[in-house]
């Protein structure tokens, strides 16, 4: 497998290294719920890590299903929901290789895609095609990180892994989903580059 293994990911959770995680959930998705855009339904969290996000989701009704590829990060996730006395379904999987027993309404995408070699994106988003039923919605946080070495040497660095916008439309392209006009709104992060937020509704 090309890009980081479940190795890689399980000692960067033992040892901390987990700079990408903000403390809490993304004030994107807090935005959404707070503003009546997302509902209560059915919803998957891929890459789901300490699992802020589906501890969140699940406090306000949702039946959230999150899924990590690391066992430390499961554990993590699957206590905090236990100590805030949330209901939610926290598995241990590939998610190029997980099937739903049903399809979600929705999937919150934030630090899954960016987290996979760009090798496994194609089948990545395949799945996520998958998992929805049709005119779901693929609530998503596309990773900005452009390095010099990428547009200078074609290099691709990471993770995380830049997700340009031209080939997110490739990705996803408009045969399988209906994309929003731009501008999509720009959400900083605090230790990494910024996001793209959108939705995106499969056909």
């Amino acid at each position: 497998m090309a890009g980081p293994d479940s190795a890689f990911w399980q000692e960067r959770f033992e040892t901390q290294q987990t700079g990408w995680d903000r403390g809490g959930p993304s004030p994107r998705l807090i935005a959404w719920l707070d503003q009546g855009a997302l509902q209560p339904c059915r919803i998957a969290v891929p890459g789901c890590g300490r699992g802020w996000e589906v501890a969140e989701l699940g406090a306000r009704g949702f039946e959230v299903t999150g899924i990590d590829y690391t066992q430390a990060a499961v554990d993590i996730a699957r206590s905090l929901c236990h100590e805030r006395g949330v209901a939610a379904e926290v598995v241990q999987a590939d998610v190029l290789q997980y099937r739903p027993t049903q399809p979600f309404d929705a999937i919150y995408e934030q630090t899954c895609l960016c987290a996979l070699h760009p090798g496994h994106w194609l089948a990545y988003a395949r799945q996520l095609h998958g998992w929805l039923r049709p005119q779901g919605v693929l609530w998503v946080m596309f990773m900005q990180m452009l390095r010099p070495a990428a547009s200078e040497q074609g290099l691709i660095e990471g993770p995380p892994y830049h997700c340009d916008i031209n080939a997110m439309r490739v990705l996803f392209p408009e045969s399988d989903w209906v994309w929003p006009r731009p501008p999509y709104e720009r959400v900083p992060h605090p230790r990494l580059s910024h996001e793209l937020a959108l939705q995106l509704m499969r056909r």
